[in-house]
């Protein structure tokens, strides 16, 4: 026989406590070098972060003049997957690009 009984209600306390907290955020960089060039820059920032072809070389000339230039902020995880992208594609075309994150 079955323990069910149609007169007994139950219910869920789904209250929480704690407050989720959103995860830390992310600087991605591009370092200016001596060797790598301008079209191949302009074409990290287009193939790895979806920037448009004048955002992208908005971002190159920054890299260029100043030094550094800020590709866009993201989650811990993306940042440190770009970075590892932005490398891997500049050593296999022999550019030493370097690109870096830092908590925002």
């Amino acid at each position: 026989m079955s323990n069910y009984d149609p007169e007994v209600e139950e219910s869920v306390d789904s209250e929480t406590d704690q407050e989720v907290e959103e995860p830390p955020m992310y600087r991605v960089m591009l370092l200016n070098d001596d060797y790598t060039t301008m079209e191949f820059v302009v074409e990290v920032l287009v193939y790895v972060f979806q920037k448009s072809l004048e955002e992208a070389t908005r971002i190159m000339l920054n890299v260029h003049r100043s030094g550094v230039g800020i590709c866009g902020i993201y989650p811990y995880e993306v940042a440190e997957t770009k970075v590892n992208t932005v490398e891997t594609l500049a050593r296999e075309n022999g550019f030493p690009l370097k690109c870096i994150m830092e908590r925002e």
